[in-house]
């Protein structure tokens, strides 16, 4: 609870008037706010709608969800076959790779957000040139199996997939773990270049004077290529069963925590696998 406490002091600019505690008692049980905090993203109820089945009031169910959603976000992801290791952080993905032997594959998803107000700055970085939307970025590592074992490098939907991730330091974190090795999609194209031996990246379209031997080789390439990567599409399908995670309707500022929350509890299912 102390990170909704500092964001409730920096929101007031001073520390709080009346001790903790103080105030009206929650109407709902604990249980009762983590089960309204889970039906919100998984079928994307309106509040006031949450409120009328659950017996309680509106602002009771906001606060339930902006208490509860932080501590989903913050418990980290499942380990396959480790009970009770979670996996917070990229380079607890990539110490766990090198010491399990673990080739991640490395994939983007974007989600459609509500769209910021005219006039605020900032406002275009959210459009996506590939969805032509306001859209919300987010990488997704995961195992050969599919897996999830990370999600994070949040990011405005202009920006690259590549960008986002090398924002969040990969490149170094490739350079600290030379054993770590990964299969990505064209978009990240760039690190598969700068570090060839690690990360494999589909291969480079033939010319179109290429012979048919190299087209059909070509094909063969980019098929085992892709069979080996989909199944991080696979996970990305697993998140976006959640209704909040097809599009946001919420806040744009809860979507980082919402996703987070999301792909730890589809991660502790996909561990069991």
């Amino acid at each position: 609870m102390k990170a909704g406490e500092d964001r409730l002091r920096g929101r007031r600019g001073h520390e709080r008037k009346r001790a903790a505690g103080a105030g009206p008692d929650h109407d709902l049980p604990f249980t009762g706010r983590v089960i309204v905090t889970l039906v919100y993203p998984r079928f994307q109820l309106p509040h006031a709608a949450l409120a009328v089945l659950y017996g309680a009031g509106r602002s009771t169910i906001t606060r339930a969800a902006g208490e509860i959603r932080p501590l989903l976000a913050a418990r980290g992801f499942a380990v396959p076959g480790e009970a009770g290791v979670r996996l917070r952080t990229l380079a607890d993905v990539f110490a766990y790779a090198a010491a399990r032997g673990v080739e991640l594959r490395l994939d983007g998803t974007e989600v459609q957000v509500r769209r910021p107000r005219a006039g605020k700055p900032g406002r275009r970085a959210f459009v996506s040139g590939k969805k032509k939307q306001n859209t919300k970025k987010a990488t997704v590592i995961t195992d050969g199996e599919g897996r999830t074992l990370w999600a994070g490098a949040f990011r405005p939907g202009r920006m690259h997939d590549q960008t986002a991730v090398r924002t969040e330091g990969i490149a170094g974190l490739f350079t600290q773990f030379p054993q770590v090795k990964a299969k990505v999609d064209a978009g990240y194209r760039g690190l598969a270049k700068e570090f060839p031996d690690q990360v494999q990246a589909p291969p480079l379209k033939p010319k179109k004077d290429a012979t048919p031997e190299e087209t059909a080789a070509y094909e063969a390439e980019r098929h085992k290529q892709s069979s080996e990567r989909i199944c991080v599409e696979h996970a990305n399908a697993e998140h976006k069963q959640w209704r909040a995670l097809q599009r946001c309707l919420g806040r744009r500022e809860h979507f980082d925590e919402t996703f987070l929350a999301v792909a730890g509890l589809v991660s502790d299912r996909a561990a069991e696998r």
